[in-house]
């Protein structure tokens, strides 16, 4: 049966459906029912087809603490799914579309989405503890006593139905596959866009990528596709070299457990002849940016920052180095605009010039859950697919 035909007789009512529901951090996810309401204006209810699990996940889900430490919640943002119904003003959505929710927001009206300078949303990208986008504390989810259920960074794809606000969906192709298309809703647009967006790789450069996760190889693939003629991985596990990392254009490795005495910027300047033009960091460790900053090249070395420092320290960069042309970047969802530079990457991949093979590890049912997060917590997955009707 194709995994996009789809129909609905439940629109403007509330569906009860099944979802992995975090009652406790750090706890197993518990698979009820639960009611999803139908959406309010400028809202989609969609119908998941199939959802992945990230690092970011995984963060949440351990908080003890602080204001997006809240339970009981639906975690989950990579995703593909249908257009089950649309609230009133949804233009551009209708039933039975193939849509990504993205957390990332684009209303596509304030100054900054209007411009081509960043990805930012002036207009949404402030908030991130609401549940729902333009309707604050109010969730779309109760469980069956009737309590109410968090959302997670607007998504909550781990639910069989979810609502999504229109500022953070996106529609594509049913041509591609929807579980590589999930990738798309995260890591792979935010490892690809900072390489090209960001970072700006050009052919003949030289790269260095901190972490080797899946956003750390969509890194390594958007600079093979810009033509970087070097591009060096950092982790500290070789298998991620030998078995996934070539296939996006990797050519050299770094365990970091054996540089010895030299730090790992002192490593990667003499393979360079004295440093990449771009490195990335893709874990979140306030130590490993400086050391990718350290291995930029002087004069023109730029650094791009991904990964999410998880307690949030400060990081120490010499500024001499910083005077002499070094620069640091942040970045969010690689720099893309969701809605306008998604269908690209989608295009690119039915061109077959983008890779998606690799990233994909494991493939299991939505009720085994609780085992994608034991595969990525113990480091034995890149990314692992959830089918909600295996």
């Amino acid at each position: 049966m194709d995994k996009t035909s789809f129909s609905s007789c439940n629109k403007g009512k509330p569906i009860r459906c099944k979802a992995a529901i975090c009652r406790k951090a750090g706890e197993a996810l518990v698979i009820e029912e639960i009611q999803v309401d139908p959406p309010q204006a400028y809202e989609v209810r969609i119908k998941i087809i199939c959802t992945s699990l990230c690092h970011t996940d995984i963060t949440y889900w351990k908080l003890t603490h602080g204001p997006r430490a809240k339970f009981p919640k639906i975690l989950g943002h990579e995703a593909v799914g249908v257009v089950e119904s649309i609230g009133e003003h949804v233009d551009g959505f209708k039933q039975g579309d193939v849509v990504l929710p993205v957390f990332y927001p684009q209303c596509e009206e304030c100054k900054d989405c209007k411009s081509p300078k960043s990805n930012w949303c002036a207009r949404f990208c402030d908030d991130f503890l609401s549940n729902t986008r333009r309707y604050g504390t109010s969730s779309r989810f109760k469980d069956s006593s009737g309590e109410i259920i968090h959302h997670h960074i607007y998504v909550s794809s781990f639910s069989e139905y979810t609502v999504v606000d229109i500022a953070h969906l996106v529609k594509i192709s049913p041509e591609i596959p929807v579980h590589k298309a999930a990738l798309l809703s995260c890591c792979v647009s935010t490892g690809i866009g900072a390489a090209w967006k960001v970072a700006g790789v050009e052919e003949g450069s030289t790269v260095a990528i901190f972490g080797l996760g899946a956003v750390g190889l969509a890194v390594a693939e958007g600079a093979r596709l810009h033509g970087a003629s070097k591009i060096i991985g950092v982790d500290l596990n070789p298998d991620k070299f030998e078995i996934v990392g070539k296939r996006f254009g990797i050519t050299d490795f770094i365990n970091t457990a054996s540089c010895g005495e030299k730090t790992i910027s002192q490593v990667i300047k003499e393979m360079t002849g004295g440093g990449v033009d771009y490195s990335f960091e893709c874990i979140g460790l306030a130590s490993l940016m400086e050391e990718a900053f350290n291995s930029s090249r002087t004069g023109s070395g730029k650094t791009v920052i991904l990964g999410m420092e998880k307690n949030a320290s400060p990081i120490s960069l010499d500024s001499r180095a910083i005077l002499r042309g070094r620069s640091v970047h942040g970045s969010l969802f690689g720099g893309l605009k969701p809605k306008l530079d998604i269908p690209i990457l989608v295009d690119r991949y039915l061109k077959k010039e983008l890779n998606l093979d690799g990233f994909i590890t494991h493939e299991i049912s939505f009720e085994e859950i609780n085992k994608a997060f034991d595969l990525l917590v113990e480091g034995n997955s890149i990314r692992c697919i959830m089918w909600m009707d295996k």
